[in-house]
């Protein structure tokens, strides 16, 4: 079989000839080291500075070429496109943001941004402008403007899915996820949902229509699924009960599901860190294909998941990251025997670390982790 063959079989609940190897993603300081140079992929804090500097070429060129190479040399058999992989935003003429130290910047509108070197990333943490912004209704209630991906971002989509289109399993970028819409942000949309209702449902229903348009402009032709990213969960619970989730954001979920099932013909993955199992039925109505990520120290055993929702869902995931990162390689070792003795009896299962091969990732537990999965992958 080839990967397209192989993950087509395991999603549509069928045996295949192993059990599929993928990874949300696999991040810069470990992708350096499979393809022997640095690069921009997934360094998102590296990226970002270029970015500010001028340099979107710069960037765009290590993200199609270190792409390609990457999924040369390590046998997984899903390609995605997660952020700082394809996405170049548009070149402004506005002042790059002003260091402040060596960790902290902040931009011409007081916006202020800080590195972490714990994710590599550079996030805002301070947005005056969206503190005092005011979310209403009536702004919702309007057509959208169509999206569509700019040219330079769509070259590195498209070279690359031309280039596996016939051998693994393609995630195309799409028009967007649902997910639990939070305006303003995470705390401050946390308090939308309970103060401002009305603005919040009318938000939700714009964005289904938007996204479902803007599906047309960015999925790629050659496309056999899309990987949706946003998280419903901390380590304790879901971010929401389970009954406003289910009142308020399971059926456009579900509409989004549908359009892509329907019109498209692909899969849905879907990415959720944190312990979701209020959640899983939920999952299963909205129509998932696949639930990936599985975060083991948040309560979510895959030999557990495989008994309850193994028969409904395909399971994606199985090594603790947290091994991966800071364990032994016997440690990591066991997970992948522990992960297909549960969950590769009767299919629906792929091997993955939980989350991603994120920074910080061990690079010789990661090669134990592969050279492990070979040895029990096959049916």
């Amino acid at each position: 079989m080839t990967s397209k063959q192989r993950v087509q079989t395991t999603l549509d609940g069928k045996i295949p000839d192993r059990v599929p190897l993928a990874e949300f993603t696999v991040d810069f300081d470990t992708a350096e080291k499979i393809i022997g140079h640095e690069t921009y992929f997934r360094a998102k804090a590296k990226s970002q500075i270029a970015f500010w500097e001028g340099r979107h070429d710069e960037v765009a060129e290590s993200w199609l070429k270190d792409h390609i190479e990457l999924h040369e040399k390590l046998e997984l058999d899903i390609v995605t496109f997660p952020m700082a992989t394809w996405e170049i935003p548009p070149e402004t003429d506005d002042i790059a943001p002003r260091k402040i130290n060596e960790n902290t910047w902040e931009d011409k509108y007081g916006r202020v941004f800080k590195y972490s070197p714990i994710t590599a990333d550079i996030t805002c943490v301070k947005d005056p402008v969206m503190e005092e912004k005011v979310f209403t209704r009536e702004e919702f209630e309007k057509e959208p403007e169509v999206r569509k991906p700019d040219p330079r971002s769509w070259q590195i989509v498209d070279t690359v899915i031309k280039r596996f289109k016939d051998e693994k399993f393609i995630c195309s970028p799409d028009g967007g996820e649902i997910g639990i819409v939070m305006l303003g942000g995470m705390e401050r949309g946390l308090m939308e949902l309970i103060q401002n209702p009305e603005a919040l449902k009318a938000a939700t229903q714009y964005l289904v229509y938007e996204q479902n348009l803007a599906d047309q402009y960015f999925i790629h032709p050659d496309a056999d699924g899309v990987l949706w990213g946003i998280d419903f969960g901390f380590q304790s619970g879901p971010l929401i009960s389970p009954n406003m989730f289910k009142q308020l954001f399971l059926e456009p979920n579900r509409q989004r599901v549908k359009n892509l099932h329907d019109k498209f013909d692909l899969k849905v993955l879907k990415h959720c860190c944190g312990n979701i199992t209020p959640l899983l039925d939920s999952f299963i109505e909205i129509g998932y294909d696949a639930y990936q990520s599985i975060q083991a120290t948040a309560g979510m055993d895959i030999c557990e998941l495989k008994k309850s929702h193994g028969d409904k869902i395909t399971l994606w995931g199985g090594i603790f990251l947290e091994n991966i990162i800071s364990g032994t390689q016997e440690q990591v070792r066991e997970d992948v025997r522990r992960a297909m003795n549960c969950a590769k009896p009767n299919g629906r299962f792929i091997l993955g670390t939980s989350h991603s091969v994120a920074v910080g990732s061990n690079y010789d537990n990661y090669m134990a982790m592969l050279d492990e999965y070979f040895k029990w992958c096959y049916y």
